[in-house]
């Protein structure tokens, strides 16, 4: 049974839940605050060895030719290039991100807009409680 990171909007945390059933996950519900509008996030994960290739591929520096730091539209193109390697679909607020990108709009200010840096804003839940 996978596990699963969602994060509440209400109160800014991420925790860890056990999901029986990806594909009908069930309402699930924020254990700090009861909020119930939780967002699954991407978390770190393990790779087989057969994503191995995979991630040599982007650990070459060939993989980021084309990206220039002034112009967002190539930062766009790369992070659609990485989910495609990745096999991980891009989530509603992370396309959001690409199509305003390339709009020509300004990372910076897109990240601080949207509550960037490493987890949105959000901090975790140091319990080691899984959640069901």
């Amino acid at each position: 049974m996978p596990i699963f990171e969602y994060a509440c909007p209400a109160c800014r945390k991420i925790f860890s839940f056990l999901v029986r059933n990806p594909a009908k996950p069930g309402k699930l519900c924020c254990p700090q605050c009861g909020g119930s509008r939780l967002k699954k996030i991407y978390s770190s994960f393990a790779m087989v060895h057969s994503e191995e290739s995979r991630l040599e591929k982007m650990a070459d520096p060939s993989f980021f030719s084309g990206l220039d730091e002034k112009n967002p539209r190539t930062l766009a193109r790369l992070m659609r290039k990485m989910a495609s390697e990745t096999g991980e679909e891009m989530d509603d607020e992370m396309r959001e991100v690409c199509a305003r990108l390339e709009a020509g709009e300004d990372p910076e200010k897109l990240e601080a807009m949207m509550g960037g840096g490493d987890s949105g804003g959000y901090s975790r839940d140091t319990s080691g409680t899984l959640y069901e």
